[in-house]
């Protein structure tokens, strides 16, 4: 029992000589950092469809347009066209049957060529029109995930132009304040500054076509 006795006084000197851990009670709470959720969600539903191959932060209308069509538009992945997206198909609509960058025409050029509506407008086939939008903004998405050119802005807002005059004419204006002729109108003028000024003043006249 003696000998007992130095071990135990030894023992209670290094427990005295450790140092104290303070109590946290079980109900404690230890406070995030704020991880914006809800942009974390976006992204990764963006990151479901399959043209948006990069890793650029998109602008949140670009990866709200991207998270909308991946459901929609079909990747073709042993084809690729502009910054090595994959060629993309909303109905029976493919991205390179229509691909503005191919053309020896200006992107403005193109588009009032291969983008010109029924005449009258209501005769239209809307559903073909807002397939061929699709697969511009699907590209444009990918385009943007890469850092890659973005002259496609200019067919693809004359394209967005062409689908609201179309169901203006139809009978059902859409009512968001960026889907409207005039606002995208000035949307295609703005990102064509280069193109010849007749080209622009077609744009200007179609705009005030809406029957």
């Amino acid at each position: 029992m003696r000998a007992s006795l130095p071990i135990a006084a030894a023992l209670a000197g290094t427990a005295a000589a450790l140092p104290k851990i303070p109590f946290v009670a079980s109900s404690a709470v230890i406070p995030l950092q704020n991880t914006n959720t809800a942009a974390i969600s976006a992204r990764q539903s963006t990151n479901q469809a399959c043209f948006v191959i990069g890793s650029k932060t998109l602008p949140q209308e670009t990866a709200d347009i991207a998270a909308d069509l991946a459901s929609t538009v079909t990747c073709d992945n042993s084809a690729t066209t502009i910054a090595n997206v994959p060629d993309v198909t909303s109905g029976s609509t493919t991205f390179s049957s229509i691909d503005f960058s191919q053309s020896s025409q200006t992107p403005l050029q193109f588009a009032l060529s291969q983008f010109a509506t029924a005449d009258p407008l209501a005769d239209t086939d809307l559903q073909t029109f807002q397939d061929m939008l699709n697969v511009y903004q699907a590209t444009e998405a990918g385009i943007r995930s890469v850092g890659g050119s973005l002259a496609i802005k200019v067919p693809k807002f004359f394209l967005e132009m062409q689908v609201s005059r179309i169901q203006t004419a139809q009978g059902n204006p859409p009512t968001a304040a960026g889907l409207q002729v005039d606002h995208l109108r000035d949307k295609v003028l703005k990102n064509a500054p280069k193109e010849a000024q007749n080209l622009l003043d077609q744009v200007t006249e179609l705009a005030t076509q809406l029957s």
